[in-house]
């Protein structure tokens, strides 16, 4: 049996819960998962700004920290920390942590080769709308394939302590060490469906172990040392989700459960690089106090194919919000919200997008909140999107107005108006399996 910790669901997610993982209890691998799409974009901007950059910089930091602990105990550490530049993120952990052996990943980052990829013909359609890639070639900003764990397995073969990733997918970081440690082989589907899961269940860390959990929250203890999940994997594919001992937080069958149904498609047809999960064949049962055993997972082969994750320039946005107290607050924010529009659109000003919300009111439930006509307070959240930036600039010129001219009682306008940003969207397609090829290198 290995015990595998996850200390980290997202970049930002708390510093903490890695040390206290390391600290609190024994464990064999310890995994960090902070990429998602959009992070791609953001850390391809970084680099293309500074060749040094491109990763997540809270990572090296964190390694140095607690390199003296994680060499004394045996662990390995795993994580998709490399961005778009793993070797740069690798000699940063070597410069912090010069007595831990480092290896990476490389392989994923298809950026540079986009152009080649449609001269063969290759259209990269989106999965959402069917259009060919080409039709914003020049807009592209990054492009990584999701790879899979046997790279990260490969990884952990030559010794490292710390083994860096770019855009391999979340699960992949938990079934690495299992294919390294118990000799899993790509034809082994069943095996890798159970280690997909278990990963799937602790690759947003705290919100299995009750973080973000509807079921019985005001009772969940100590939310402030919140335990972070740990999987006991066999080398059978059953496991045990659970955490360390006198943590906050809770593991049961309620928590597993609400981790189990996120961002959750056809659950028949999991499908990941290194096989299909079906999550209708998933039991589990309680084996004691923060404790939920897993068994029975069966899965299907790997596709051929894998799915790249482009991000590409939308034009520009702008966000403002104005927020108006009682009395008649959700009246006033509306009246709010007809004026800036009827001045739009004497402007003669036209958006691709636009969107009004009034916290307080229905913001997160829409026509489904009840009834209120008299909230204490309601903010109205008011955003343009277009390609024309001096539009979107434009907009942003009649919000604060307001305060002067338009309902009485606004207030929350300190910040001035609202900044122009870039919008970066998102493109996803697939790719023959055999055009990505990685290595793995042990950066000295």
């Amino acid at each position: 049996m290995i015990r595998i910790a996850n200390g980290q669901g997202f970049w930002g997610d708390w510093l903490e819960a890695p040390v206290r993982l390391v600290e609190q209890g024994p464990i064999d691998y310890l995994i960090l998962d902070y990429l998602a799409e959009v992070t791609m974009s953001i850390v391809q901007k970084q680099k293309q700004a500074d060749p040094n950059l491109g990763y997540a910089r809270d990572f090296p930091p964190l390694i140095g920290r607690i390199a003296a602990r994680i060499k004394e105990r045996g662990v390995k550490v795993i994580a998709n920390a490399g961005g778009v530049n793993p070797v740069a993120c690798a000699r940063e952990v070597k410069r912090l942590a010069p007595q831990l052996k480092v290896a990476v990943v490389i392989g994923d980052d298809v950026l540079d080769r986009i152009p080649d990829f449609l001269a063969r013909g290759l259209e990269l359609r989106n999965l959402d709308t069917g259009k060919p890639l080409s039709e914003i070639g020049s807009e592209i900003t990054s492009a990584n394939a999701y790879i899979g764990a046997f790279p990260l397995a490969e990884a952990l073969g030559t010794g490292a302590d710390v083994v860096i990733a770019g855009r391999c997918t979340d699960t992949a970081l938990a079934v690495g060490p299992m294919i390294h440690a118990f000799g899993w082989k790509p034809a082994d589907f069943h095996l890798l469906a159970a280690g997909t899961i278990a990963g799937h269940i602790v690759e947003c860390g705290a919100q299995c172990t009750g973080g973000n959990c509807i079921a019985d929250w005001q009772s969940m203890p100590d939310f402030a040392n919140i335990g972070y999940p740990i999987i006991e994997a066999e080398p059978d594919g059953s496991f045990v989700i659970t955490k360390h001992t006198g943590t906050g937080g809770r593991v049961s069958l309620d928590t597993v459960k609400e981790q189990l149904l996120y961002e959750l498609g056809d659950p028949h047809n999991y499908i990941t690089p290194d096989g299909i999960a079906d999550f209708t064949t998933v039991r589990l049962a309680s084996d004691g106090p923060d404790r939920v055993r897993v068994t029975g997972i069966q899965g299907r082969p790997a596709t051929p194919f894998l799915k790249i994750s482009i991000s590409y320039h939308d034009g520009y946005k702008a966000i403002g919000t104005l927020c108006y107290s009682w009395p008649n607050a959700l009246e006033k924010a509306q009246l709010a919200d007809r004026i800036v529009r009827q001045r739009l659109e004497d402007l003669n000003l036209r958006f691709a997008a636009m969107d009004s919300e009034f916290f307080g009111a229905n913001a997160c439930h829409g026509p489904a909140a009840p009834a209120n006509s008299q909230p204490a307070e309601v903010m109205l959240r008011i955003g343009v999107q277009d390609r024309n930036k001096k539009s979107v600039d434009r907009f942003t010129r009649e919000l604060i107005p307001l305060v002067l001219n338009g309902p009485p009682t606004a207030t929350g306008y300190g910040d001035g108006r609202p900044p122009v940003r870039e919008v970066i969207a998102y493109w996803p397609a697939l790719i023959p399996r055999e055009e990505i090829v990685t290595r793995v290198e042990v950066v000295e």
